[in-house]
């Protein structure tokens, strides 16, 4: 059965016909059928094909007009059909190489201000591109090999074919090639952004961690502040309080003998109760420590300073 159009090919072999192929060589007792795609401008691809039956030769899809040169390397009928097939599909694939080569080009000329993602759907139409030649060189060997008999002289004039389908793959390849580096520079651009904006957070960590020591530091001043005052309010505030009552004329009826002594006594009780706790004599014990190193957290404050300033010089009148 002559097929007409690849759905009809891909129903006589008993395949799906809404999809493309997966293999570029499809065998069935109805016949055989190589298929290989041409994508257009816009990347979207459009699948020939190859008929053979015991009928005859069908070539299927959109097929290029024949360029001659099949009949100019000295073949004819099928064979230069097939021929002139693979010289203008070739020259499809070059067109299309141009075209991405072009827009990498333009792409490099604008730098960065082009996304990565234009440059990723370049590289996956390359890689589209390179697979459609693989089903080509698969399909042209095809029909100079096992299906030679079917296209007289074709086996003869393969390797000119095969070396100009190759040559096309190697320019994809260098093309595919130049987009992977240009791809791997925009990474190590991001990787170097991505890097310095991290020192940025890291020089920013540290400041603030500087802030808080300076803080903790300060803070750390005003407890120990708090601290003395609070023990110098404890040991005077009850001698001063009874100072104060003993001092009223209220209290004038005693005698001055044994004002002396309560306020002696009001004296040297609040130090023993205070500087006898053991925290309080182990804090005193360890504030040369504490000294230390407040001095050395000080020297470190911003508005510190390592030397003392310099005199001030006057003038004479």
């Amino acid at each position: 059965m002559a097929a007409r159009s690849l759905p009809e090919a891909l129903a006589a072999l008993g395949r799906p016909t809404h999809a493309a192929p997966s293999t570029p060589v499809l065998h069935g007792s109805a016949g055989s059928l190589l298929t290989f795609g041409v994508p257009d401008a816009r990347g979207q691809v459009a699948y020939l094909g190859i008929w053979i039956d015991p009928t005859g030769v069908q070539l299927l899809g959109p097929v290029p007009p024949a360029t001659g040169v099949g009949a100019a390397h000295g073949l004819s009928g099928d064979a230069a059909r097939v021929f002139d097939l693979f010289v203008g599909t070739a020259r499809a694939y070059l067109e299309r190489v141009e075209e991405v080569d072009g827009s990498l080009a333009e792409t490099q000329q604008h730098g960065r201000s082009v996304p990565l993602s234009e440059i990723w759907a370049l590289q996956r139409r390359v890689a589209g591109l390179r697979a459609q030649i693989g089903r080509a060189l698969v399909a042209a060997t095809e029909c100079g090999g096992r299906f030679g008999e079917r296209f007289p002289g074709l086996g003869d004039q393969l390797p000119s074919l095969l070396g100009e389908l190759t040559r096309v793959q190697e320019l994809a390849a260098g093309v595919r090639a130049a987009l992977s580096d240009l791809i791997l520079l925009r990474n190590a651009e991001e990787s170097n952004r991505i890097a310095d904006a991290a020192n940025e957070l890291s020089r920013v960590s540290n400041r603030i961690a500087a802030l808080a020591n300076t803080s903790n530091i300060r803070m750390l001043g005003l407890s120990y502040i708090a601290l003395i005052l609070g023990l110098v309010s404890a040991v005077v505030l009850i001698p001063n309080t009874a100072a104060t009552i003993l001092g009223m004329p209220s209290a004038a009826w005693v005698p001055g003998l044994w004002v002396d002594l309560i306020l002696v006594v009001l004296a040297i009780f609040p130090l023993a109760i205070v500087f006898g706790q053991r925290w309080v004599r182990e804090m005193l014990g360890g504030m040369r420590t504490y000294e230390v190193r407040v001095s050395e957290g000080v020297a470190d404050l911003p508005e510190g300073s390592a030397e003392p300033p310099a005199p001030r010089r006057t003038q004479r009148l």
